[in-house]
């Protein structure tokens, strides 16, 4: 078994010890870091598609996570010395007054694992940090994250913070969360709504397309 099919099914399987050693023997191996990513995407696309089968659950899926962000934790700074350009990049945080994060985490790391750029801003984050950061940091994609729904509402004055900034042209915004529906996302005025981590990723390629 070559080093990136180990590694592919290191993700696959969570385990981050046999992710990194695997990694690490294949630079060794003169293996690019693109080579790298490359692995890392669909090994986390698979194991999104095993989530939405309801063959993976939430701690099948941070394992996973795990593993990936062992790889790319050694692939980054390669990257970057390189000059590769990410697929996009993304701000990602749970809106103001939620302070949950598990969901938020398992979307992030499976746009990283899909070759994003990913800001994570954590929870509770205002909608003023949402725009600065997206501002600053040239964001294509903005994802917002909500568990509770009386925090529902502030997706909404996230996106019309980004309206009243003047850069609502510049970015698409998508939402999720457990109480988060394609109806709500359409009626604030969200580009896209992801029911799972696996169709997030879907979406935000989706996105950087149009």
């Amino acid at each position: 078994m070559s080093d990136l099919e180990t590694l592919r099914q290191a993700v696959i399987d969570g385990d981050w010890k046999t992710a990194a050693n695997a990694t690490r023997n294949a630079i060794a191996a003169a293996v690019t870091p693109m080579a790298v990513i490359n692995c890392l995407m669909p090994a986390m696309d698979e194991v999104g598609r095993r989530f939405d089968c309801e063959e993976y659950f939430v701690p099948e899926m941070l394992l996973s996570a795990r593993a990936m962000k062992a790889s790319m934790e050694i692939i980054r700074p390669l990257l970057a010395a390189a000059g590769a350009a990410p697929s996009a990049r993304v701000v990602i945080g749970t809106v103001k007054g939620d302070l949950h994060d598990i969901g938020k985490n398992l979307v992030a790391a499976m746009l990283e694992g899909g070759g994003f750029e990913v800001i994570d801003l954590g929870a509770d984050v205002a909608p003023e940090r949402f725009v600065e950061t997206a501002a600053a940091r040239n964001a294509q994609l903005v994802a917002l994250s909500a568990l509770l729904t009386v925090t529902m509402t502030s997706m909404k004055t996230t996106i019309d913070a980004f309206r009243a900034a003047g850069i609502r042209d510049k970015v698409k915004i998508m939402v999720g969360g457990a109480p988060v529906t394609e109806q709500y996302a359409q009626s604030i005025g969200a580009d896209g709504y992801g029911e799972s981590a696996g169709a997030a990723v879907t979406l935000a390629r989706k996105l950087v397309m149009q």
